[in-house]
């Protein structure tokens, strides 16, 4: 393998966000339609199944990590679905709040949500671009 092979980004490993619960963040997220592949309370650690993709969503409990709003702008982590608007109503139903109603962008729509702690989670279709989208 060359170096240049060796340094080449290969993909995600996990998308890490800071919390300040872990029963809360996992509750959420549940809500939210992440199902949790492992749980370790003793260490303050879980990881969400995003998919069939091995990697997820690692939620850490921080110290300080105080609930807040998100401020603008932050990261975001946007994370494919069929339908983005039916997925806001999804999330509206099981109690989860939306930053604002779903919204158009180039490829389709996509929802926002934050959890208490200001880490904001995206939703995006491809339905204006269906031959970019992901097989399901």
């Amino acid at each position: 393998m060359s170096a240049d092979q060796s340094a080449e980004l290969l993909g995600f490993d996990n998308v890490l966000l800071p919390v300040g619960d872990l029963g809360e963040a996992v509750g959420f997220y549940e809500r939210a339609g992440f199902p949790v592949a492992f749980r370790l309370d003793e260490i303050g650690l879980a990881i969400l199944k995003v998919g069939k993709e091995t990697p997820g969503v690692l939620l850490r409990v921080e110290d300080g990590i105080v609930p807040r709003t998100p401020s603008w702008p932050s990261p975001r982590l946007w994370l494919e679905v069929g339908d983005a608007r039916a997925k806001g109503r999804a999330l509206a139903a099981a109690g989860v709040p939306l930053l604002a109603e779903p919204f158009s962008v180039a490829t389709g729509w996509t929802v926002e949500i934050a959890d208490p702690w200001g880490n904001v989670v995206g939703f995006a279709d491809y339905l204006k671009r269906p031959e970019l989208a992901r097989s399901f």
